[in-house]
C-alpha cells in the first residue's frame, strides 16, 4: 500500500484525541522518523503550544523566534539542521487558509528528507482537516490553543467564530480579536456560496458576559436570516427584531455587513454602527465611509437599506472596531487617525492573515503603557476576484 495512503486511512481511523499517536506510528513505519510534534497556535498568536502533553509539561515555542513559527508565518516547510546527520522538518497545519498549527517532524536528512519532503507536507494538511473535525468531539486541540485560562465571555466569543482566516482563489481574508483570552463584544463572522461572500464585523455595547450573550444572540440571528437565503437588508432587519425583543433597547451592537459577488466585485453594503473599513488601493491608504444606519436593537422594527460598493482585484479591505480606532496615546492622539493609515501601509507585503496580527501589535505600541479600555478587532481582506 502506497505510504502517503497508509497515513491518510491511520488519521480517519483515529480515535479524535489520538490523532498525534496515529500520526507518530505510522510515519515511524513508513516514512523512518525519529520524533513527530504536534503544535497549536495559541489565541492570541504569540506562541505555539505543544499538544503531546496536557496540562503543557513540554515548553511552548515562539510564533516570533523559532524555527516552527518561521514555517508557521511563511506557510512553507522549514528545514532545522541539527547533529548526528538528524533534521527537523517544519510543517504548516492549516486548512483552508486557516492557521491552525506546525508538524514538526525529525528525521535523517539530506536525500531522505527532501524525498519525502513534498509528501510530509501533504500529511500536515490531512492532519489540520482531521483535527478540525476531532474538535467536535474532543477538547484536546481546543485545550492545546490556550497558553493562559480563557473568561468565560471569551471562550463563547471564539466558539462563535468561523476560523482565523481563510484563503481562496477570490479572496484572503485574515482576522484578529485582543484581548484574545478576555474579549468582551468584538465578532467577526463569513460564510461562501459559489458566487458570493458574505462578511459581518460587529461591536457589542457592555462588558463581559453582557457583551457576549449579546453578541451571540445577534450573531445567530444574523446567521439564521442568512441561512435562509434572505437578502442582506432583511437580515439585518430580523436581527434587530430580535435583539430588540430580548432587550427592549436597553443593548443593542453594532454591525457592518458586506455581501461580494465573486465575479463582478459589487459589493451590498449595510452599515449599522461604530466598526470602519479602510481601503489600500494603489498604494494609497483611505476610509471608505457608507451612511450610518441604527445599529441592531436600539429601536423596534428599524428598517435597513443596502448601499452600493466596488472592490477591484488588488485591494486590500481592513475593517477595525472601535477599539481600534478610538485607542489613545499616552499624548492623547487616537490611533484611527494617522497611526493606522501608517500601520496599513507598513503591513502592505504581508499577506492577509497576518496583517491582524501585525497592526494590534502596532498598536499596543502607539497606547504605550496604558491598559486596553476596550477589546480591538482588525480583519483584513485582499481582494483578487474571479474575473468575468
Amino acid at each position: 500500500m502506497n505510504r502517503f495512503v497508509a497515513v491518510e486511512r491511520a488519521l480517519r481511523t483515529a480515535a479524535p484525541h489520538r490523532l498525534l499517536d496515529a500520526v507518530r506510528r505510522v510515519l515511524d513505519e513508513q516514512y523512518e522518523v525519529v520524533t513527530v510534534e504536534l503544535f497549536m497556535a495559541d489565541y492570541g498568536l504569540t506562541v505555539l503550544q505543544p499538544v503531546s502533553v496536557l496540562p503543557h509539561t513540554l515548553e511552548p515555542v515562539s510564533i516570533h523566534s523559532s524555527p516552527a513559527g518561521r514555517a508557521f508565518g511563511a506557510q512553507d516547510p522549514f528545514i532545522e539542521g541539527l547533529s548526528d546527520g538528524l533534521v527537523c522538518v517544519h510543517l504548516p497545519v492549516t486548512v483552508r487558509g486557516d492557521r491552525l498549527g506546525v508538524l514538526s517532524v525529525t528525521l535523517p536528512g539530506g536525500e531522505h528528507a527532501r524525498s519525502r519532503l513534498s509528501e510530509l507536507t501533504e500529511i500536515a494538511e490531512v492532519l489540520g482537516h482531521e483535527v478540525v473535525v476531532a474538535e467536535r468531539d474532543t477538547d484536546l486541540y481546543l485545550q492545546a490553543r490556550r497558553k493562559d485560562r480563557l473568561t468565560l465571555a471569551a471562550e463563547m466569543q471564539w466558539q462563535l467564530l468561523p476560523g482565523r482566516s481563510c484563503a481562496c482563489p477570490e479572496y484572503e481574508v485574515g482576522a484578529q480579536l485582543e484581548p484574545a483570552y478576555a474579549i468582551f463584544g468584538d465578532n467577526f463572522d463569513w460564510s461562501q456560496t459559489a458566487d458570493r461572500l458574505i462578511l459581518y464585523v460587529s461591536n457589542g455595547m457592555g462588558e463581559g458576559m453582557e457583551a457576549s450573550l449579546l453578541t451571540n444572540l445577534a450573531v445567530n440571528a444574523l446567521r439564521n436570516a442568512r441561512r435562509a437565503g434572505i437578502a442582506l437588508a432583511d437580515q439585518a432587519a430580523l436581527a434587530d427584531q430580535a435583539v430588540y425583543a430580548h432587550y427592549r433597547g436597553s443593548c443593542y451592537l453594532s454591525v457592518l455587513m458586506f455581501d461580494f459577488d465573486l465575479t463582478s466585485g459589487q459589493v451590498r453594503v449595510v452599515d449599522a454602527g461604530s466598526p470602519q473599513v479602510l481601503r489600500l488601493r494603489n498604494g494609497t491608504v483611505e476610509r471608505v465611509t457608507f451612511e450610518t444606519q441604527l445599529p441592531l436593537g436600539m429601536f423596534e422594527e428599524t428598517d435597513y437599506v443596502a448601499q452600493d460598493f466596488q472592490v477591484e482585484p488588488g485591494d486590500r479591505l481592513v475593517f477595525v472596531s472601535d477599539g481600534v480606532y478610538a485607542a489613545a496615546s499616552p499624548h492623547g492622539e487616537s490611533y484611527g487617525d494617522a497611526a493606522l493609515n501608517r500601520a496599513i501601509k507598513s503591513t502592505r507585503l504581508l499577506p492577509a492573515a497576518e496583517v491582524p496580527r501585525a497592526v494590534l501589535r502596532e498598536l499596543t505600541g502607539h497606547r504605550g503603557q496604558s491598559e486596553p479600555t476596550d477589546d480591538a478587532l482588525v480583519v483584513c481582506l485582499d481582494w483578487r476576484g474571479r474575473g468575468l
